[in-house]
């Protein structure tokens, strides 16, 4: 078993870091991009400030709880209940007073069979996460 790590992009977001950093650390915000989930993939979603849960096609179900808060520039989360357990943290950073940029980043310890059947789902994962919380209105 070794470490594996999935990184988006870095996307820029023509809001200010504290904007973003605002909005994603409380996850009753999903509430506010339920429109931009696909329901084809994510199904049975539910969140509160701290945690998220959904059913995954073809993952299965996956939890994941806010691990870290450092304010404005990082949250992490970790897996509460998953197929395979995993940690994914959100960077964000300032480029202007009105602009920043972010960049999704997971890791999992996988051994050589699992990493061989999921690096592509998981690496196109974190990059449709991350243009996901590119597209989303920070104000």
């Amino acid at each position: 078993m070794g470490k594996t790590r999935f990184e988006s992009t870095i996307k820029q977001i023509p809001y200010p870091q504290q904007a973003v950093y605002d909005m994603l650390s409380n996850l009753d915000n999903i509430a506010k991009v339920m429109d931009r989930i696909p329901k084809d993939k994510i199904k049975d979603m539910e969140f509160d400030r701290d945690h998220v849960s959904m059913s995954v096609d073809p993952v299965g179900f996956i939890k994941l709880a806010v691990c870290d808060r450092e304010e404005p520039k990082c949250i992490k989360f970790q897996t509460e209940q998953s197929p395979v357990p995993f940690f994914v943290w959100i960077q964000m950073l300032p480029v202007t007073d009105n602009t920043s940029k972010m960049k999704v980043t997971a890791e999992a310890d996988l051994n050589p069979f699992i990493k061989a059947m999921v690096q592509k789902p998981l690496q196109e994962g974190v990059e449709q996460i991350a243009e996901g919380l590119a597209r989303i209105q920070y104000n």
